[in-house]
């Protein structure tokens, strides 16, 4: 059982995008980075543990011309945001006469990897240092014929080897990856006849959102469907998962933000996934739910041209 807490005001309201909410806890540092975009706007807000003082930042995705071209560039800053230390220019890749060139999706994967999605079906990993700022583009990684739409990284330990970031596109195709010196696809889920709007990896599941307000879970490793939920009457949105406990979050369209339990025996390859909680955010079209903490004890909120982000907390 949830119930809702001091919301936090944003500078401006959040757009229809997938995902649109990230959210950042630094117990060393008793805050919670909050984040979601409108237009080229990032909004950030750092809330106090207490939640009783907020701090506000935005950060203006830089988009220019760079001679006769357009440059879309990809951005990374320090977690406050007070920082930029890379970016990382698009227009150099291939598209057709008149199709937008975007980034969409991020996640770590293995120890130093970060990956980013882009509307041409192709993936950027980006090897990070340990210390500096020298990153780098390390390996494109071509297995989607559309835009990507999200991508997820295993959020807990698994066997050496073990595949460890899933990426799915807007014709609905999952790609299941293993990360190294060189990238691995492992395992490739076919088009379900429905935008994959958000994905996730949890020991060992992959946990997809589709269009249709259906949940899938499949194997990782093999691609085999092991469960399906009609988990919301629209269009999803948003998941996000808490890796120490295996609840799964759902947003969308509908209003509703729905609170899942997930189970995984690896011996049987058993999975099971049981209702636990029901928000209504009332005439809210929500485009972005996330966990506040690793055990699903509180989650954050936002909707289509909502300037607040909502949080409720376990009770």
């Amino acid at each position: 059982m949830y119930r809702k807490e001091k919301s936090i005001v944003l500078k401006d309201s959040s757009l229809a995008l997938y995902n649109n909410l990230s959210v950042l806890p630094l117990p060393a540092k008793q805050l919670t980075y909050f984040a979601s975009v409108h237009g080229s706007t990032v909004n950030m807000v750092s809330a106090s543990a207490d939640g009783l003082s907020f701090s506000h930042r935005q950060l203006q995705a830089n988009e220019g011309s760079l001679g006769v071209s357009t440059s879309i560039i990809t951005q990374m800053y320090e977690s406050d945001g007070s920082v930029m230390v890379y970016w990382h220019a698009l227009d150099g890749m291939q598209a057709s006469p008149g199709q937008a060139v975007f980034a969409r999706g991020v996640a770590s994967a293995g120890q130093r990897f970060i990956c980013v999605g882009t509307s041409l079906g192709s993936v950027l990993v980006f090897d990070i240092p340990s210390k500096g700022t020298n990153v780098s583009l390390s390996e494109v990684l071509e297995a989607h014929s559309d835009s990507v739409t999200d991508m997820g990284a295993e959020l807990c330990k698994q066997p050496e080897g073990a595949p460890d970031m899933v990426t799915a596109d807007d014709l609905g195709t999952l790609c299941v990856w293993r990360s190294g010196e060189e990238f691995k696809r492992v395992a490739k889920i076919p088009a379900s006849g429905c935008t994959c709007s958000s994905v996730k990896l949890w020991n060992g599941i992959v946990a997809a959102g589709y269009g249709d307000g259906h949940i899938r879970l499949y194997e990782a490793a093999s691609g085999t469907l092991r469960a399906k939920v009609a988990a919301h009457a629209r269009w999803i949105y948003a998941l996000d998962l808490a890796p120490l406990s295996g609840k799964l979050l759902s947003g969308a369209e509908d209003s509703f933000v729905q609170v899942w339990g997930l189970s995984h025996d690896p011996d049987t390859e058993a999975v099971e996934i049981e209702h636990l909680h029901t928000e209504c955010v009332t005439d809210t079209q929500v485009c972005g739910a996330r966990f506040c903490t690793p055990e699903g004890s509180a989650f954050a909120v936002t909707g289509y041209e909502l300037n607040e982000i909502l949080r409720y907390s376990q009770v």
